[in-house]
């Protein structure tokens, strides 16, 4: 029976002889081999942290357990899912080959009151060795799914056509429950035992218990193993039953904790915590009910999606995923933070492009390539691309734009149907339709919004985005708005920089609501605005591109700086509206022609109080995905009041 053979007449704790020694020895090895295994078959090499940041018991609502059935597709291929969840994402296996993949696969998520509500299924069809293909997806509010009266066990969506949302290109079948905190800690008692119960008999014999409070990494618990078992054999049969060490647990938890150290993952806990702890170990110890659990570690769907070609290039390091400085193989993937969605995101380009980039500009031979002329040459790739842009030719490219980027191209929202543009610029500087962005606090001037459909960093001063992101070594407020505006009001003020992605929509709005005092336009190269380039020592983005300042004078911000930048393929910025002319939050401003692009909005010093979710990604190093009307912040500064001396009551 095991190790000691779990029987009521096995009634020795404990011998002195060097055979039990070894014998002990070789037991705790083994059980380690097997928590060991245990964590490789259900968490991933990337990424093994399940809670980065403690919780306040205000902020935890429960764990959900998530479980993706089945799904009904429209043709037949081998599919996998991926579930994106905050900052997480996990992954089913393959299916079989056919049009009704079974995955019954599940997955815990820790639910926050303010943390991520969002959950977004991705199905993939696997027919490709390093590149697999989305077809579908959907997004559910797992808040709103757990309140949910359901008539069934599982819940159908509709699985949505990434390019076309109003389109559907099938069904899938979730469950999701929420776990009582009692009996997740119970759950976590019997899914613990089922590995340390060596013969599987569901009992555990005293040098199984001993085992199990070895590995639990509490010296004070190890030095009185027998008067623990003893208070959890409660029938007194000489073994612990699940019941039994689940109460034992559950007890000394609450007292005195026996668990110092994670047994799966070997993490130090804080013997004070117990709910971090609990959410701890429940996830690191992630059985669920029996069902598959799907793989973990990933960042975003795309990435838990690749094909094996890709992993054999990440193993190489020839590619990696991470947040932050975009330098080296990390810059290989652009990982941004959704914030609609509050979940990682990767930004689609092409590897061929990356790998361009990366060689003029974070080398010290790219820069040498700037000096003898590659600046001129982007000049006239420029010019010459945004001709061809402009041609009826350019019209064939817009489908293939579409597909390589229609997971990021809502046409839904697109004003006029694809047949309107007549040549592919006009698709690159589409206007959408009235309402599809919604301007937050509209009535409310005090209040700025996001002015671009783009990825967002924020910073409280300059000093703070040279530290966090810009490290072009020359970088300066006086150096961005030019010789022709006065940079002393601005100096200390706070700085926001939205980039354009060539896929994201490229007219540009205002944050703020006042009058346009003057536009200055400044000459200058077409660097790319791609985080390789802006995280570069090597260059000078923004202080050296063509760009436009304006001044926009405000009742609750003072002065706006607004910096509309130039960038490779963009070689025409486009204003709408005059100067002289009143302008309304949300306002559109203007627009680039192809390629990607960057605004900067900086204000002077103590106005604005910035968005703390912004400012907490930023400082992060990592950009948020926003849309033009989000909040970007509230004023700091008191509006001008009437001088009552010069005022006249009239009777």
């Amino acid at each position: 029976m095991g190790h000691g053979a779990s029987k009521a007449g096995d009634s020795e704790f404990s011998g002195d002889s060097s055979d039990g020694s070894r014998s002990s020895s070789s037991r705790l090895s083994r059980l380690k081999q097997r928590l060991r295994r245990h964590s490789h078959r259900h968490h991933s090499h990337h990424h093994h942290r399940h809670n980065s940041k403690l919780l306040d018991p205000e902020d935890f609502t429960g764990i959900a357990l998530l479980k993706l059935i089945s799904a009904e597709m429209m043709f037949k291929d081998k599919w996998l899912a991926c579930v994106s969840f905050g900052e997480q994402t996990f992954r089913t296996g393959i299916s079989d080959h056919t049009d009704k993949p079974i995955w019954k696969a599940e997955k815990k998520l820790l639910l926050e009151r303010n943390g991520p509500h969002v959950a977004r299924i991705s199905v993939f069809e696997t027919n490709r060795l390093s590149k697999n293909n989305l077809i579908g997806y959907c997004e559910i509010n797992v808040f709103d799914f757990l309140t949910e009266d359901a008539d069934s066990d599982a819940e159908v969506f509709d699985l949505l056509d990434p390019s076309s949302p109003d389109k559907s290109v099938g069904k899938i079948f979730l469950s999701c429950d929420i776990e009582d905190p009692i009996e997740t800690e119970k759950g976590f008692a019997r899914r613990i035992l089922s590995i340390v119960d060596y013969n599987e008999d569901g009992m555990l014999s005293f040098p199984e218990f001993s085992d199990l409070i070895n590995a639990f990494g509490n010296q004070l618990a190890a030095d009185k193993k027998e008067e623990l078992f003893k208070a959890a054999d409660k029938n007194g049969d000489n073994v612990v039953s699940m019941d039994e060490l689940a109460a034992l647990l559950a007890l000394h938890q609450e007292k005195e904790p026996l668990i110092n150290c994670c047994p799966v993952c070997g993490e130090t806990l804080d013997v004070s915590d117990h709910l971090n702890n609990m959410i701890h170990l429940t996830l690191c110890f992630d059985e669920g009910t029996g069902n598959q659990v799907m793989t973990g570690g990933f960042l975003t769907d795309k990435q838990a999606s690749n094909g094996w070609m890709f992993k054999l290039s990440e193993w190489a390091h020839f590619s990696s995923y991470d947040i932050g400085l975009k330098s080296g193989s990390s810059s290989q993937h652009i990982v941004v933070f959704d914030r609609r969605t509050k979940r990682l995101v990767e930004e689609l380009i092409d590897r061929k492009i990356i790998l361009s980039m990366r060689a003029i500009y974070q080398s010290k031979m790219g820069l040498g390539l700037m000096d003898i002329g590659v600046k001129e040459l982007l000049q006239n790739i420029s010019e010459n691309q945004g001709k061809k842009m402009n041609s009826v030719e350019s019209a064939k490219d817009i489908p293939q734009f579409i597909e390589f980027f229609k997971d990021q191209i809502n046409l839904s929202e697109v004003k006029y149907p694809l047949e309107h543009f007549k040549t592919f610029n006009e698709f690159f500087i589409r206007e959408l339709k009235p309402g599809a962005r919604h301007i937050a606090n509209r009535e409310h001037d005090d209040i700025a919004v996001c002015a671009a459909d783009s990825r967002l960093m924020a910073f409280k001063n300059v000093e703070d985005s040279l530290r966090f992101w810009i490290k072009g070594r020359k970088f300066s407020i006086e150096g961005l708005l030019g010789k022709e505006i006065c940079p002393t009001s601005f100096m200390g003020g706070s700085l926001v920089i939205f980039r354009l992605a060539p896929q994201d929509y490229h007219r540009f709005h205002f944050p703020v609501s006042g009058t346009i005092e003057k536009f200055v336009d400044i000459p200058g190269c077409l660097y790319t605005v791609n985080p390789i380039a802006v995280n570069s020592q090597y260059c000078n983005v923004f202080t050296e591109n063509k760009r436009v300042v304006s001044i926009i004078s405000t009742k609750y911000f003072g002065k706006v700086a607004y910096v509309a930048i130039g960038a490779t393929m963009v070689g025409s910025i486009t204003f709408t509206k005059k100067k002289g002319e009143y302008v309304h939050k949300g306002d559109e401003f203007g627009y680039f022609s192809f390629g990607g692009s960057t605004v900067i909005c900086v204000f002077e010093k103590d106005t604005i109080e910035i968005d703390e979710d912004l400012l907490k990604n930023s400082a992060r190093s990592l950009e948020t995905l926003v849309s033009v009307g989000m909040t970007l912040g509230v004023s700091k500064k008191e509006p001008e009041s009437p001088n009552l001396e010069k005022c006249v009551l009239k009777s």
